[in-house]
């Protein structure tokens, strides 16, 4: 059955606070979901950001983002008071967010809250929390010991801490467990914390029939707990330092390439543990979430290396990933997975035959389509094992999309989807994308509103711009807008059958991490 949804990332939530959060605005979202007919809510990484306030660029593959916890939850649960000071720094109104300003005055309204939970948490409360650090010490342990770390050695990258904690030598190791064990046990409070309000959250949604759609970046960052906890399974020297970095090569788009950054994985050491990190991340993903984009995938076949040190992605050099070898590994642990394959851009043959042997749904973007005669996205040649976008997070939206285009692409897009002014682009595009076969519709927020290219929420490659900040102001989720997207839905049968959903199911899911 087809079914839809919205692409709208937590942090472009309504908050006074600066930022979308886990809380009420984001329940009242899961509402507006059900009226509109909708199956799934797409969301952006939600790990801590770290380089240029990228979701994909994180310090941890598990750790939740600090700034997406929810002030009003703590304030009712008498951990925050509504009066501090630095809440009535950080309440601003304006629509986009400013990491700069918000990410330090949180983290220090954060830790009252950690002083204040553990001055008043009664036996039964710090026993859920034990619980919670127990059966995530896994990833919680180091990630808890790095970000203390990186506030010990003033934020920088841990690659410039002393040799002997950032080699990982056991007596360092002990001595700053010790120094800084007040700190670790804020960070996982901070964790907590997260957790709690995500899996409220998540619970809310699945309880009406919302599933939630997540992201997995392929590569992680260098400034990493992961890459710092576990050297070994990347490309780098004895020295831990990048031998080879991601990114992808020059094309019309990009003349110098894209020189991404992040170290490339060691796949034959990989393949000699049996893929056991790569197995834990989709199988914490599946815990998280109801359905993963796995990005770049086409780099699981073969990936794009670049020596380190380059200033551009001009010289590099193709090599082979671990192809279907991982996938058969994830299956033969995990059963079947339910993820997405973000197979855009160059495709090899050999890609598309690892993306057919796999299973799993690749996507389609509109705004692609319309460059030629006969592109790939048109949608007349769509699979139904598909999900498609008009554009995703890296794209202009639909209104800056055609705005922007040049009028051959223009002609070809009104042409092909009988786009009329009394219509709109925006809606003209939304009804492309759902009456085609795709299983799966999903549509950013932003082109429910036909906003213009100041809504976009990233341009790859390039930092600031706006990039990661675009917000709701809080009264734009209208019934009236529920209802047109209902219709367009009802329209081409994307619009589900409501089950009530168990409870006690979803309660299992929170109980595993």
């Amino acid at each position: 059955m087809h079914s839809s949804g919205i692409l709208l990332h937590i942090s472009s939530l309504p908050d006074k606070y600066g930022i979308g959060t886990l809380g009420a605005e984001a329940h009242k979202f899961v509402d507006f979901l059900v009226k509109s007919g909708q199956e799934y809510w797409q969301i952006l990484p939600i790990g801590p950001t770290g380089f240029g306030d990228s979701p994909y660029q994180s310090y941890s593959a598990y750790a939740g983002n600090p700034l997406l916890i929810d002030i009003q939850t703590l304030i009712d649960e008498g951990l925050v008071s509504a009066d501090d000071h630095d809440l009535q720094v950080i309440e601003k109104k304006q629509k986009f967010t400013d990491y700069a300003q918000l990410d330090s005055f949180k983290q220090i309204v954060l830790k009252k809250a950690c002083a204040s939970f553990f001055a008043k948490a009664d036996a039964k409360e710090l026993s859920r929390f034990e619980q919670f650090c127990e059966k995530n010490s896994f990833w919680l342990d180091d990630y808890a010991l790095f970000t203390a770390l990186k506030k010990n050695f003033r934020n920088v990258m841990w690659t410039e801490w002393d040799d002997d904690i950032r080699l990982r030598r056991p007596e360092a190791l002990e001595r700053y467990s010790n120094l800084l064990a007040d700190e670790t046990k804020c960070v996982k409070f901070i964790q907590y914390k997260f957790f709690e309000q995500y899996f409220a959250l998540k619970k809310y949604a699945n309880s009406k029939g919302i599933k939630i759609y997540g992201d997995m970046p392929i590569y992680v960052s260098m400034d990493s707990a992961d890459i710092w906890a576990s050297p070994e399974l990347f490309m780098l020297d004895d020295d831990c330092r990048p031998v080879k970095v991601a990114g992808c090569p020059p094309d019309d788009f990009s003349p110098t390439g894209q020189l991404w950054g992040n170290p490339l994985y060691d796949w034959e050491y990989m393949e000699i543990t049996g893929y056991k990190w790569w197995i834990s991340r989709v199988k914490y993903s599946g815990i998280l979430f109801d359905l993963t984009r796995i990005d770049h995938f086409r780099g699981f076949e073969s990936f794009y290396a670049i020596p380190y040190g380059n200033e551009t992605a001009e010289i590099g050099e193709w090599l082979p990933g671990p192809s279907m070898k991982l996938f058969k590994a994830i299956r033969a642990e995990l059963g079947n997975v339910d993820l997405v394959a973000e197979d855009l851009g160059f495709l090899t043959s050999d890609v598309r035959k690892m993306l057919k042997e796999s299973g799993f749904p690749g996507m389609n973007v509109l705004e692609f389509a319309f460059g030629g005669e006969n592109s790939n996205y048109l949608p007349h040649n769509y699979v139904r094992n598909s999900v498609t976008y008009i554009g995703t997070h890296d794209n202009d939206t639909a209104v800056g999309w055609y705005e922007s285009s040049d009028k051959a692409t223009r002609k070809n897009a009104k042409k092909y989807m009988a786009l009329t002014k009394k219509e709109g682009v925006n809606w003209g595009m939304i009804r492309t994308a759902y009456s085609s076969v795709s299983d799966l519709a999903v549509i950013q927020m932003q082109d429910f509103f036909g906003l213009g290219s100041e809504a976009r929420m990233n341009i790859p490659s390039t930092i600031g711009n706006g990039n990661w900040a675009w917000r709701l102001n809080g009264d734009e989720l209208t019934d009236k807008l529920a209802k047109k997207i209902m219709k367009y839905t009802k329209r081409y049968f994307r619009a589900p059958v409501r089950k009530k959903i168990k409870v006690k199911a979803v309660k299992a899911v929170k109980k595993d991490v």
